[in-house]
C-alpha cells in the first residue's frame, strides 16, 4: 500500500469518521398479550409474557403474594 507524502490534518481524519455516525433504529414487535412495543425475542417489559407464557412476575405482585401468604398463616 502506498505511503502518504504528507500527514493528513485532524480535521480531515475526523471528517472521514463523521460520515458513518448515523445509526439505524432498533426493530420492535408487538406483544401478543398487552399490545405494547417490545424488542423481538425478549420478554415484554410491561406484562412479563413471552410467546404466550408468563415468564416474569413483577416485583409488586411478588410483594403482594408474600404479604397475602404471611397474613393467611
Amino acid at each position: 500500500m502506498p505511503c502518504p507524502k504528507r500527514r493528513h490534518t485532524r480535521m480531515r481524519g475526523r471528517m472521514r469518521c463523521a460520515a458513518n455516525w448515523k445509526l439505524t433504529a432498533t426493530n420492535s414487535s408487538e406483544c401478543t398479550q398487552c399490545k405494547a412495543n417490545k424488542l423481538p425475542h425478549l420478554v415484554c417489559p410491561k406484562c412479563g409474557f413471552y410467546n404466550g407464557e408468563m415468564i416474569v412476575i413483577k416485583k409488586e405482585k411478588k410483594k403482594q403474594e408474600a404479604a397475602a401468604q404471611g397474613t393467611a398463616k
